[in-house]
């Protein structure tokens, strides 16, 4: 482990590591729940990706996760308990940082973040991807927005971004069908640099996870390689010109227009009440 200015954070469920010399892996640790970020989890994230921003020593930063998935969206349990409960819905969303779903889908940040998919990758997972830099995935990953099937939306700045990288047709695609998306469909759209194949692997979910991050570490590495003031300029001309005007303005937009009256409709508590249940969704029309 390098020398730091500042000791790294310690979060709840995830594990940091130091794979190459000015790299950075977070690996989320919630297996048995495919790593659905709860509050906490968001929270830590946030403070992971700002201390690495502030932190001299690193230059790239990796997420990954832990068992069969990346990270499967949020934590519906806590969101069900969090509707069945005196506290709003509203206060829930407050309580996440302004970087968005694991600290990642509106974060601005200085340093590049990859993406190693490793497995299942649904919901704020694909959120997390749409706003990072660099997307690895192996063969058996499966990405998709499934919100609209639970009666919630993907209010965490992935709608705004996504049309921006795959185009409206496939974006209204994803968001509108909820369907799953395979990575040879991903990497096609462009919402994936490069899917490494792990089909000889099976379903040994650790040799998937090592063989991605370490496709991940190689790329990481050559970045870290150069000139850091290079690549951070680089990345913000990058960004400037494929977020400029419009995204942020148009998630609060989003926001602040309808996720009360969201938060608020029989529908969204329907589907997480369904999910807890392991039931299919009973609709009512709409009332927005």
């Amino acid at each position: 482990m390098p020398p730091f200015t500042t000791p790294p954070p310690t979060p709840q469920d995830a594990l940091l590591s130091f794979p190459a010399p000015h790299v950075l892996l977070v690996t989320l640790n919630r297996p048995r729940s495919l790593n659905c970020i709860n509050t906490q989890g968001h929270i830590d994230l946030h403070a992971i990706w700002e201390w690495m921003d502030a932190e001299p020593a690193m230059r790239v930063g990796i997420l990954t996760g832990m068992g069969r998935a990346f990270c499967a969206g949020a934590d519906l349990k806590e969101w069900n308990d969090s509707t069945s409960s005196t506290t709003s819905t509203n206060n829930r969303t407050s309580t996440r940082p302004n970087s968005g779903f694991g600290g990642l889908s509106r974060r601005k940040g200085r340093k590049p973040v990859i993406c190693a998919v490793n497995g299942l990758c649904f919901g704020g997972g694909t959120e997390m991807i749409v706003n990072s830099d660099l997307v690895i995935a192996s063969s058996n990953a499966v990405f998709g927005l499934p919100e609209v099937k639970r009666g919630v939306v993907a209010l965490a700045g992935a709608l705004t971004r996504l049309v921006r990288t795959v185009g409206r047709q496939r974006a209204m695609e994803m968001a509108l069908t909820g369907r799953n998306v395979l990575p040879s469909e991903a990497e096609r759209w462009g919402l994936v640099n490069e899917v490494f194949d792990t089909t000889s692997l099976g379903k040994n979910e650790d040799a998937v996870r090592e063989k991605v991050v370490a496709r991940a570490v190689e790329v990481a590495a050559l970045i870290a390689e150069n000139s850091p003031d290079a690549v951070l300029v680089s990345r913000e001309g990058i960004k400037l010109g494929w977020e400029g005007i419009g995204a942020e303005e148009a998630t609060s937009m989003l926001a602040d227009t309808w996720v009360k009256r969201l938060n608020e409709g029989e529908n969204l508590k329907e589907g997480l009440r369904a999910f807890v249940e392991k039931r299919k969704p009973v609709w009512g029309d709409s009332k927005l």
